[in-house]
C-alpha cells in the first residue's frame, strides 16, 4: 500500500489513536504519543502540514515493529 502524500501530523495523531496511542506531552510542534499495549511504546509525531514521506515512513515502521505488524497491515488498520 502506498503512503498517503498529504497526511498532516494532527491526522496521524488521530489515526494512531485507533491503536491506543494517547498524547502524553507536547513540546512546540511535536507530540509524544504513548501506547501501553502490548508493551509500552513511545513515538514522537511532528504536527507539520503535510508530513514528509520519510518521517511518516519511519513513524509507521516504528509503530508496526512495536505491534508485530507489517507496515502494510498497519496502514490498513489506520487508513482503511
Amino acid at each position: 500500500m502506498r503512503l498517503p502524500r498529504d497526511l498532516t501530523g494532527a491526522q496521524l495523531v488521530r489515526a494512531l489513536g485507533k491503536m491506543s496511542y494517547v498524547p502524553t506531552r507536547q513540546t512546540g510542534s511535536h507530540v509524544r504519543l504513548t501506547c501501553e499495549s502490548p508493551a509500552q511504546h513511545h513515538v514522537t509525531v511532528p504536527l507539520h502540514d503535510p508530513l514528509r514521506i520519510g518521517t511518516l515512513a519511519a513513524i509507521l515502521a516504528a509503530v508496526a515493529d512495536a505491534h508485530g505488524l507489517t507496515r502494510d497491515e498497519l496502514q490498513q488498520r489506520l487508513f482503511a
